[in-house]
């Protein structure tokens, strides 16, 4: 078998909770955000952003943003749940932002601009399990938190969080969980469907 091929068939996601943040090197990095960008992008407008989230810059992002705000929209959390808050992030050796920038085209709906940066979130995920290291694309409260929008450079009134994709060596290897049966999914057009059928 095609060794793609075989590799997208086991693709397994690995929890946050099973990442070592150990040292991300900036080769494989750079390879990682190389192949993030290798997407469909009608028009080649490039509506999106790869925010890189390392280093110290974890902990002073999860400190000044991710616990604040928590602590803001949840005023009765404890001091645990901050210390959890704050310190996601650094669960990671490194975590990309992909934020989703929709520019205005007269013929490119925004409809595929997000669509696009989710395709870079994908890429990314993918780049990184192909490299051996465990990740995760997640999104959280905190992608829908319009100061954490502006903290990394975005604008509320107009652009997304796609995901956060963490990074990490691997403490373990994932288990297999259930995939969807292909047969209920991807249906024939004319023989599953018929014209104007309506599907539950």
């Amino acid at each position: 078998m095609n060794p793609i091929i075989s590799f997208l068939k086991q693709r397994r996601s690995v929890m946050i909770r099973n990442l070592n943040p150990l040292p991300l090197p900036e080769s494989d990095l750079s390879l990682i955000l190389e192949c993030g960008t290798r997407v469909p992008d009608h028009g080649m407008l490039t509506p999106w952003q790869i925010i890189v989230i390392s280093g110290e810059q974890r902990w002073q992002l999860g400190k000044s943003c991710l616990r604040d705000e928590f602590s803001r929209i949840n005023p009765d959390a404890t001091e645990a749940m901050l210390e959890f808050e704050e310190g996601r992030f650094a669960k990671a050796s490194a975590v990309l932002c992909v934020v989703s920038k929709p520019v205005i085209h007269p013929k490119i709906p925004r409809w595929e601009m997000h669509l696009s940066a989710g395709a870079v979130c994908q890429n990314l995920l993918t780049a990184a399990l192909a490299l051996g290291y465990g990740a995760q694309w997640v999104t959280h409260w905190y992608s829908y938190n319009d100061k954490m929008i502006t903290t990394l450079g975005g604008n509320p009134d107009t652009d997304k969080i796609a995901g956060f994709i963490y990074i990490g060596a691997k403490i373990k290897q994932p288990n297999e969980r259930n995939r969807p049966d292909i047969s209920q999914i991807a249906l024939r057009y004319g023989q599953d469907i018929k014209e104007g059928q309506r599907l539950k």
